[in-house]
């Protein structure tokens, strides 16, 4: 039962006149001074009259004028509210102890300021007054004003003794029964208030005062009937100060009695305390709008319901939900229902608020906690429950639907009776596609291999196959790869999948990779005469029908496929022109491979491949007797191409043709050149041992042996002791034997750490270590064989120690390595790779320049996927967040938002939530961070910035209460994100300060 608490605005007395009693007749003509001061203390000319009593008892003998004169100034200096009055009056007393006027100067004083109202004052000096030396009159009086005086200061239980003595007086009877009715009142002892009130016969006082307080203590009584009659009785009166009170009681009475319609219009002309409503005001107005179906004006009231802790606060939080539902703002109840499920006034509504809770949340998502927990937290609540079949249900699909198929991997492996053999299929095949876009693909395949254990649909048990095999090729296991293919292929419900369109073009590459190219050409064939409308896919098809081809040495077939990848639109022709000119050679077409060459060289001048043309030029052109056109191709490249792993196959080549023609110092000094540069590589050795045969023809073995003393990876003794080693450990990798190849590989780079087969045997053992995924030791490895310039492994090991710091998160350490391999990269996927991470890492640099250059460099490479242009475009935007241009970041984001998955994709989604809030568009800014509750739940911080998003959103929508639930919500559950929650305590108490103007039950203390 709802009742209405009141405060009593007393009433305060009438003036109450204090008698003066007359001079005696002691006073002669000769006192004539005395009864001049005398007339004006009586006409209240205080300050005079004290002026002359004061100029008397300094100059009278007579002791009773000189006492009566000390009384009066003191009377006078209380009266002119001066300083030191009461002292005054104390001198007094002390002074005459046997004046007739001791008593009545207490009384006087004590009066005086009962009439001015100062209480406190008042009783400071009834507790002076000799009670004894009072007459009759006199004392009720005195009981009346002493207990009225208690009653003011708040001293009930005092008062009521005083206001007791007087209950009978003509005088002053009615009023103490008043009071004494109303401390019983103020008490709810509503009998004895009733008593009291009833007792009263003075008219005026029942006028002004009883219906209005017998209508309050009837409401509070639960006597609603009688509390309506009361108080419009009370009401018609006219304008009278207690309307506002008198508006609730009505109302509340009709509310109590199910009379909502007749409630409303008394609710709403209630004033509030002090200008105030508290949370039970607008439940009960809000509560009258939805017994009504007025859902609208409901949640107006409902939703200013805020701090609320108790059960009527649960209830207006739980008809707050239903009211959302009914307008269909689904995010709005949930958070309602939420808060409604979090408190157990009502273990009923508690129940289901929380099943309400958990459907919506499977619905339209949650930001603040995992939807799949707040399912399994209903299921551990209420085991039993008539709803558990369907929670069930419902638990494995959100897992699903948000996308965390690890946890429902988790939950069915643990209760498979949670769901069908075909969601576990289906489970098990989105989590292995999960696995693989995380670059997982031992652990995918083995997702995959679970979900084609548990096969009941066709259509996913051949979409498993498919992404096995993709899996099992990413691993290098071709073998299954193909196996796991052509069972897809025989799977009648392939042709429906969207993966079929690409499966001649993937079992193709598996072919390739297993070296079949017969059956390569086949498929291949296939693809491209498909009429694929995927130009990028149908150029590299081309490529590699053209590559097998070529190297099963069918050439003439192989330049045609060239020619066809060549006519298509698009760029990146270079490698089909330069492999078309390679295969001119093949066929006897010398001359018309040196004229595709220099077309080459003049049409790619920025290939990747233009350093392989000019030596496959020179080669050819030396081949063909043109020696010195090819000598100066060499050096073309070499000076063009210096990070080229080339330039020492081209020096040598030029020393080569200086030797074969009789060119013996020309020859050394390019064989010295590749020896000086390029150490430990293989050309370095071939170098050595061919001037060894110069020096051995021209007699100059001395100088020989002298030079190559200084040639530390040449050491002449142990050249097979050397061999012998590194071919130990290469025959234990090339076996399989990986821990034993580990151990042979350190024994040899420990024995002959510039050996000749040093570069060789540091990129196996780091090769080793990374696939058995000990970064940290394979590290030191690459970057061994990344810093040797010219080696054939040198790109690739540059690209693993990039991989590695980058891995560690470790730019600063990547940042030159990078640059290297943007530099030297002749796999283009390398180059985007190291612009892509350059970008990275100039942005984790803040600086933001650089960002944006190489995000435009990563944007324009041609044939880059999704997830790098999305990388590229979140840099951007983040980088012009950074720099304040919001305006070129809003784009960039929008971009992204395309374009992106997983962690990319959320932080897109709170910037598009993010700008439209911005733009006051706060309905759509809202719309998205539902969607980055449901679709990206696992991104909390994400999550828990775009629900302050929200809170400003519905703040500016009007809605206070979802405003502030949902900032208290994000301080309770994002306590790991420390910026996150100081940014809604900030916002929480700006909306707060505000609301507390208007809402008495607000609390700004933080509490």
């Amino acid at each position: 039962m709802l009742k209405k608490i009141t405060a009593f605005i007393p009433i305060f007395l009438g003036t109450v006149v204090i008698g003066v009693s007359q001079e005696t007749k002691i006073y002669t003509h000769d006192k004539r001074e005395y009864q001049d001061a005398l007339a004006l203390y009586h006409n209240e000319q205080y300050q005079a009259a004290q002026t002359i009593f004061s100029k008397i008892k300094e100059n009278t003998d007579d002791l009773e004028v000189k006492a009566n004169s000390a009384y009066y100034e003191a009377n006078a200096a209380v009266r002119l509210n001066q300083l030191g009055a009461d002292r005054l009056m104390e001198d007094f007393v002390a002074k005459y102890p046997t004046s007739t006027k001791r008593n009545s100067a207490y009384v006087d004083v004590a009066e005086y300021y009962f009439e001015t109202g100062k209480y406190p004052y008042a009783l400071k000096w009834y507790n002076k007054v000799d009670q004894s030396a009072l007459s009759r009159q006199e004392m009720d009086k005195f009981n009346f004003n002493y207990g009225y005086s208690l009653f003011t200061s708040g001293k009930h239980k005092e008062a009521e003794r005083y206001l007791q003595k007087v209950e009978n007086s003509p005088v002053y009877g009615s009023q103490a029964k008043y009071y004494q009715g109303y401390i019983a009142y103020q008490q709810d002892d509503y009998e004895t208030a009733n008593r009291r009130f009833d007792e009263i016969q003075d008219p005026e006082i029942l006028e002004e005062k009883m219906d209005y307080y017998q209508a309050d203590m009837n409401f509070k009584l639960g006597k609603f009937e009688q509390a309506l009659a009361l108080a419009k009785k009370q009401m018609a009166k006219g304008d009278r100060k207690e309307k506002s009170e008198l508006s609730k009681i009505i109302g509340e009475s009709y509310f109590n009695l199910g009379q909502y319609a007749n409630a409303i219009p008394y609710l709403e002309d209630y004033k509030g305390k002090r200008g105030k409503w508290n949370n039970t005001d607008y439940y009960l107005l809000g509560y009258s709008y939805y017994k009504q179906g007025d859902y609208a004006n409901a949640v107006q009231q409902f939703n200013k319901i805020i701090d609320g802790t108790n059960s009527v606060s649960q209830n207006a939080y739980y008809h707050l939900a239903e009211c959302y539902l009914k307008l269909d703002k689904k995010q709005e109840a949930l958070n309602a229902f939420r808060n409604a499920s979090q408190m157990d006034f009502s273990p009923e509504i508690q129940k289901d608020a929380t099943l309400n809770y958990a459907r919506l949340s499977y619905e339209i998502g949650n930001a603040y906690e995992p939807v799949p927990k707040v399912i399994s937290d209903y299921l551990a609540k209420y085991p039993n429950d008539s709803a558990t079949e369907e929670m069930q249900a419902l638990l494995v699909d959100s897992y699903i639907t948000s996308k965390n198929f690890e946890g429902a991997m988790e939950l069915l492996e643990k209760n498979r009776g949670y769901a069908s053999k075909e969601t576990y299929q289906k489970v098990a095949y989105y989590r292995g596609v999960e696995l693989f876009m995380d670059d997982q693909y031992a652990a995918a395949a083995e997702s995959f291999k679970k979900s084609l254990d548990n096969a009941e649909n066709p259509v996913f048990k051949a979409r498993a196959n498919y992404w096995k095999a993709e899996s099992e090729y990413r691993l290098n296991n071709f073998e299954t790869a193909l196996a796991d293919f052509m069972a897809f292929k025989q799977n009648p419900s392939a042709k429906s999948t969207e993966e079929y369109k690409d499966f001649n073009y993937n079992l193709a590459y598996t072919y390739f990779k297993l070296k079949d190219y017969a059956n390569a050409i086949t498929y291949f064939s296939e693809f491209t005469g498909a009429g694929n409308n995927d130009t990028q896919k149908l150029y590299d098809g081309y490529l590699r029908l053209g590559d097998s081809y070529f190297v099963t040495s069918k050439y003439w077939p192989a330049i045609e496929t060239y020619n066809k990848a060549l006519a298509l639109t698009g760029p990146e022709k270079d490698y089909a022109a330069f492999q078309k000119a390679l295969s001119y050679g093949f066929v006897d077409r010398r001359d018309t491979k040196i004229a595709e060459l220099r077309s080459f060289v003049s049409s790619y001048p920025r290939s990747t491949l233009k350093d392989d043309a000019l030596f496959e030029l020179a080669n050819t052109l030396v081949s063909a007797g043109q020696e010195q056109q090819g000598l100066q191709t060499y050096d073309r490249m070499i000076n063009e191409y210096r990070a080229s792993s080339l330039v020492p196959q081209a020096m040598m080549r030029q020393g080569l043709v200086h030797y074969n023609a009789n060119r013996n110092e020309e020859a050394l000094s390019k064989f010295k050149a590749v020896v000086h540069n390029f150490p430990n590589t293989q050309e370095a050795i071939q170098a050595v041992a061919t001037a060894k045969l110069i020096y051995v023809d021209l007699g100059r073995v001395d100088e020989y042996a002298a030079w190559v003393k200084n040639v530390d990876f040449v050491e002449v003794t142990d050249t097979e002791l050397d061999n012998a080693t590194f071919e130990s450990a290469d025959k234990q990798n090339l076996e399989g034997k990986k821990e034993a190849a580990i151990r042979g590989y350190e024994k040899y780079i420990q024995q002959f750490p510039n050996g000749l087969n040093a570069v060789k045997a540091n990129f196996n053992l780091a090769q080793l270590y990374f696939a058995k995924g000990d970064k940290e030791k394979a590290l030191p490895h690459y970057k061994f064989v990344a810093d040797k310039a010219g080696s054939e492994y040198a790109e690739q090991a540059l690209t693993r120690v990039c991989e590695i710091y980058i891995g560690q998160d470790d730019y600063a350490s990547a940042l030159p390595y990078l640059k290297r391999l943007e530099g030297q990269a002749d796999i283009q996927q390398n180059r985007t790779f190291a612009q892509s991470n350059l970008m990275k890492g100039y942005y984790q640099q803040k600086d933001y320049g650089q960002t944006l250059a190489y995000a435009d460099k990563v944007l324009a490479t041609a044939t880059i996927d999704n997830r790098i242009k999305s990388d590229a475009h979140i840099m951007i935007a983040r980088s012009a967040m950074a720099t304040g241009d919001e305006a070129k970041a809003k784009d960039a984001y929008a971009t992204v938002l395309k374009i992106a998955t997983g962690a990319t994709a959320a932080e897109a989604l709170y910037y598009d939530a993010y700008f439209k809030n911005k733009e006051q568009d706060y309905e759509a800014s809202n719309l998205s961070v539902q969607r980055l509750a449901k679709d990206y739940s696992s991104y909390k911080e994400w999550g828990g910035k775009g629900l302050i998003i929200m809170a400003k959103n519905f703040y500016a929508l009007g809605d206070a209460y979802q405003a502030t639930y949902i900032l208290d919500s994000v301080v309770s559950n994002f306590g790991q994100f420390p910026e996150v929650v100081t940014e809604a305590k900030g916002e929480l108490s700006i909306i707060k300060a505000k609301e507390a103007q208007s809402n008495s039950s607000v609390r700004t203390d933080g509490n």
